[in-house]
C-alpha cells in the first residue's frame, strides 16, 4: 500500500465513524433482521414457536413487499442478561434492526441496548407497559400492553360468563413473579374494582417463579381458598406443573381461566397434557382467520412446516411475522438501512390488512400499536378454538368444565 492509497483509506475510516451513532451501515438491497427469542431454556418451547413466524417470513415479505430479508437468529436462553448480550452482538455483526424477544424482561433490557446504540427493535410479544413509556426513539411494539391485555380479557371473561349463564362469585388469582406476571397483576388489581358487570371478586393472590419444577404448596395455598375458579397467569411449563397438580390434589372447582398469558393454548400444553388440557380457556391476542395476511401466513406454513398448524402457534407466530413485516416495510420506505432513517420509516407504517386481530397496525408516539384484540379460546380436540366473540366462534363455551375424573 503506498502513501495515497493509504491516505484515501483513512479518509474512508474517518467517514465510516461520523455514521450516524457510531455504527457503520452498509447500503443494500438486504435488509438484516437480528430475532432474539428464548430458544432454549425454561420458556424455550415458546422461542421455538415464534421461530416459526420468522422463518417463514423471507419469502413472504419478499412476494409482499418485494424486500429480501435475512435473519440472524441469537437465542437468549430464557435469560435477560444473555438478551442483553445477545443483542449487542447483533448490532456488532450488522444487524440493521432488532425483532422479538417474547419475554418483557429481555424486551426491556434489549431496549436499552437498541435506543444507546440507535437501531430500530419491533417487539413482537412483551406486554409491560413501562417498555413504551421511556421515551424511546428506537423502540416499537405491535403487542397490546399489559393493561391493554387485563381489560380486554376481564371483559371477555364475562361474557363468558353472560353466555353460559353462570356467575361464580369468587376466584382466587395465580401469577408468575416475573416482569410480565408482575405487570398483569397490577393491571388486575387495578382494573377489576372498576369493573362492576363482573360477579367475581378476587379471595387470594399467589405468586410463583415460572421456572418451579413443583407447585403443590401453591396449589394447596390455593385450594384451600375454596374459590369457584382459578384465574391465572402463566407461562408453558409452569402451566402443565399447575394443571397435573391441580388434578393430584383433587381440586374440583368450576375452571382455570387466564385473562392474557401464553401457555394454555400452546400445542406443547395439549401434547403434554392430552385430557387434562381440554377446557382450560385463555383470552389472548389471536390472529384473525378471515384476512388475506392470515391466508398468506396458512400457506407458506404448509410449505415450510406442513406438521404445524397456525391453529397450534397463534400469537407466537403471527405477532413474530408481523413485526418482521413492520421492519421490512419500513425498509422499503426508507430505501436505506441508515438507523434514523429506518425507525422514521417504521413510524409511518400502516397495515390495514394484517394477521393479527385488532385495528390497522399505526404507531403512536410512544412507538405502541393500539387497537390489538384478543379472542377468547377454549381448548377442544387437542387444539386452542375460538368461543368468543360469537361472529369467529369456531365451537360453543363449556364452563364449568366437565369433573376431572370424567
Amino acid at each position: 500500500m503506498d502513501r495515497r492509497t493509504f491516505n484515501s483509506a483513512m479518509a474512508a475510516g474517518a467517514t465510516t465513524a461520523l455514521t450516524p451513532f457510531g455504527i457503520a451501515r452498509a447500503q443494500s438491497g438486504k435488509l438484516k433482521v437480528g430475532v432474539l427469542l428464548p430458544r432454549s431454556g425454561v420458556q424455550g418451547l415458546i422461542g421455538q414457536s415464534c421461530q416459526i413466524g420468522a422463518d417463514i417470513a423471507p419469502t413472504l415479505i419478499k412476494d409482499i413487499l418485494g424486500v429480501d430479508v435475512e435473519l440472524m437468529n441469537a437465542d437468549t436462553e430464557s435469560n435477560v442478561d444473555t438478551a442483553r448480550t445477545r443483542a449487542e452482538r447483533l448490532i456488532q455483526e450488522g444487524a440493521h434492526v432488532l425483532v422479538g424477544p417474547f419475554d418483557s424482561g429481555a424486551a426491556a433490557a434489549i431496549a436499552q441496548v437498541a435506543e444507546q446504540r440507535g437501531v430500530p427493535f419491533v417487539i413482537n410479544i412483551a406486554a409491560a407497559p413501562q417498555i413504551t413509556e421511556q421515551g424511546y426513539k428506537f423502540v416499537f411494539r405491535n403487542f397490546p400492553t399489559a393493561i391493554d391485555l387485563t381489560v380486554n380479557g376481564l371483559a371477555l371473561i364475562g361474557d363468558l360468563f353472560r353466555a353460559v349463564n353462570v356467575a361464580p362469585r369468587t376466584a382466587v388469582f395465580m401469577h408468575v413473579n416475573d416482569t410480565f406476571g408482575q405487570a398483569m397483576n397490577r393491571g388486575i388489581s387495578g382494573t377489576l374494582p372498576k369493573l362492576t358487570n363482573l360477579p367475581f371478586r378476587i379471595v387470594e393472590t399467589i405468586s410463583y417463579d415460572p421456572a418451579a419444577k413443583d407447585l403443590s404448596v401453591e396449589v394447596s395455598k390455593a385450594k384451600a381458598t375454596k374459590a369457584d375458579f382459578l384465574l391465572l397467569v402463566c407461562r408453558l411449563n409452569d402451566a402443565i406443573i399447575l394443571r397435573r397438580e391441580i388434578v393430584k390434589q383433587r381440586w374440583n372447582m368450576m375452571g382455570m381461566v387466564s385473562p392474557g398469558s401464553p401457555g394454555i393454548y400452546e400445542k406443547q400444553f395439549m401434547s403434554s397434557l392430552g385430557k387434562l388440557a381440554e377446557y382450560c380457556i385463555s383470552n389472548n391476542p389471536w390472529y384473525n382467520p378471515k384476512t388475506s395476511m392470515t391466508a398468506a401466513v396458512v400457506k407458506q406454513m404448509a410449505k415450510q412446516f406442513p406438521n404445524e398448524k397456525l391453529h397450534h402457534h397463534g400469537a407466537n407466530v403471527s405477532y413474530t411475522f408481523e413485526s418482521i413485516l413492520i421492519a421490512a416495510d419500513g425498509f422499503k420506505r426508507a430505501r436505506s438501512t441508515n438507523p434514523k432513517e429506518l425507525a422514521d420509516a417504521i413510524r409511518q407504517v400502516n397495515f390495514t390488512d394484517r394477521v393479527s386481530l385488532g385495528g390497522p397496525i399505526r404507531f403512536n408516539a410512544k412507538g405502541q400499536v393500539e387497537g390489538c384484540l384478543s379472542a377468547c379460546l377454549m381448548n377442544k380436540d387437542g387444539r386452542a378454538q375460538v368461543i368468543l366473540p360469537a361472529s369467529a366462534a369456531e365451537t360453543k363455551p363449556v364452563f364449568p368444565w366437565p369433573d376431572f375424573k370424567a
